[in-house]
């Protein structure tokens, strides 16, 4: 991985970034065997192949009556006789001849000798007379065993997160454990001598600092192991220290603030000797100086110290890699398109990702309007948004009424 620096001038746009990010990323090595309940939101290290088919045995869509296709009519109705009911878990256990019915309902297994259902609703029962309307097709409502996946065929491919529908499907298999990637181990810290923990009374001066918060939110809804290494006073032998600690035990290493214009020196200065690091500037807002590369053998995310800056940083460029470096498959971003509601004020040059409220209007139309304040230092503004209106880096002014892209934070992990 190359320490590249980008010239002070240069502005990165945001997809050269992620792909210079993911050319220099592997997933991790090393899985776990678990119980299917605790694989929940984990990423799968290998196929699962399915032991039985599904369906395991062909059966009904609908509750009706199993028939031969061949006494039906397309054109005239049929008069069959009932002989007997399928039920879920009862099957019949005679055969269909012909001129014959059998009452089933959904999930039941279908009898031998019928091959079509006939919904009840275009049945007429008298007794054991049935009187069936004409124009259904051979074969119609009907689930034949294994047109789900066969025994044998693949279930679900490795590099898919474990989400309930796939727990569920595991569960519908008989497939009692599975091997899954390893958690992502992450050690994060803040730089900054006007930082101080909650809990510590504050000077004149200094802040709390909330970007360990956010990060531990956002990490663990991404399911990494996470060592918080609180914060790192602005001295060359604390931060080498926090460096060279974190990266003998994690495989990526997190930091926020120390990368903008006048730190950038500082933290590279530090970082040189420890490993091979690029300070870049992104061509987004929030979110401008992002450094990258590896200390030692972990990877090296350096975010913005602004707390919009650095949330809005780690769901574009960082949580992309962290989830390839679980082997996830390459997810792609919900973007959606919505009405402004309202003129939203920009300067071409950067990709802006500014805070939104999503809703639907009177009409069940998409609509979004801004947060308000948009700087970078207004957390307020996360907390207000439930997405990112996302603004090309060509773009200007957008005037009320005009069409914008956003992406929800609920398509976020």
């Amino acid at each position: 991985m190359s320490a590249e620096t980008s010239a002070p001038s240069t502005f990165l746009p945001l997809d050269e970034a992620l792909q210079r990010i993911r050319a220099g990323l592997s997933p991790v090595e090393g899985y776990q065997q678990l119980a299917l309940r605790d694989a929940l939101g984990r990423v799968l290290a290998e196929d699962v192949l399915s032991p039985i088919d599904v369906p395991a045995y062909t059966n009904s869509a609908m509750d009706g009556y199993a028939v031969r296709a061949a006494d039906l009519s397309a054109d005239a109705e049929a008069t069959l006789t009932v002989v007997g009911t399928a039920f879920a878990g009862q099957p019949y256990e005679g055969t269909v001849e012909a001129g014959g019915a059998v009452r089933i309902m959904t999930g039941a297994m279908l009898p031998a000798g019928a091959d079509t259902v006939v919904m009840q609703e275009d049945a007429e029962r008298d007794g054991d007379a049935l009187t069936l309307r004409p124009g259904h097709k051979p074969g119609q409502h009907v689930r034949h065993a294994g047109e789900d996946i066969a025994a044998g065929g693949t279930a679900l491919a490795a590099g898919k997160r474990l989400r309930p529908s796939e727990i569920g499907l595991l569960a519908s298999l008989g497939v009692p454990e599975v091997r899954v990637r390893r958690r992502l181990r992450v050690a994060f810290f803040s730089t900054g001598d006007e930082l101080r923990s909650i809990g510590e009374p504050l000077e004149e001066g200094q802040i709390y600092d909330s970007n360990r918060y956010t990060l531990h939110g956002m990490l663990t809804r991404l399911g990494v192991e996470q060592l918080d290494m609180g914060v790192i006073p602005d001295r060359r032998e604390a931060v080498e220290a926090a460096f060279q600690q974190a990266a003998a035990v994690a495989d990526v290493v997190i930091t926020s603030g120390g990368v903008s214009v006048g730190e950038a020196d500082y933290v590279k200065e530090t970082l040189d000797s420890l490993g091979e690091v690029g300070f870049w500037k992104i061509a987004m807002k929030p979110g401008k100086p992002l450094a990258f590369g590896r200390v030692a053998d972990a990877v090296f995310f350096g975010l913005p110290g602004n707390p919009v800056s650095a949330m809005a940083t780690f769901y574009q460029v960082v949580q992309p890699a962290l989830r390839h470096m679980l082997g996830e498959d390459e997810v792609l971003p919900v973007r959606l398109q919505a009405r402004c509601a309202e003129r939203l004020k920009k300067r071409p040059g950067r990709q802006d990702f500014q805070r939104g409220v999503l809703r639907h209007d009177e009409t069940g139309q998409l609509v979004v309007a801004s947060t308000g304040a948009q700087g970078s230092h207004v957390l307020s503004s996360m907390s207000r948004a439930n997405c990112f209106i996302v603004l090309p880096a060509d773009s200007g002014d957008v005037e009320a009424g005009g069409m914008v892209e956003v992406q929800p934070f609920e398509g976020l992990v």
